[in-house]
């Protein structure tokens, strides 16, 4: 593994982890009303693009960032429509 490779494992990891205690607080309080509906659909939509960019590029960090943070943001965002 080459050091881009790491940065990019490593920016991907911090960016992806970051989203874990939204998820958590969201889920135990069950409160969304702080949280911006519109903001979280184009956030989610965005990381859906970046999923599909790291796929047409092949390239590792990329696809796996994205393809847990759009789980994450995902969650966020079906509870928001959910208890919002």
């Amino acid at each position: 593994m080459n050091a881009t490779e790491i940065f990019g494992f490593l920016a991907a990891t911090l960016t992806t982890v970051s989203f874990i205690p939204q998820v958590i607080q969201v889920w135990r309080s069950k409160q969304t009303q702080d949280i911006s509906l519109g903001m979280y659909a184009i956030f989610t939509a965005g990381i859906l693009a970046w999923l599909i960019y790291g796929i047409l590029l092949g390239s590792t960090p990329i696809i796996v960032a994205n393809s847990i943070t759009i789980v994450l943001a995902g969650s966020v965002l079906a509870m928001k429509l959910k208890y919002g």
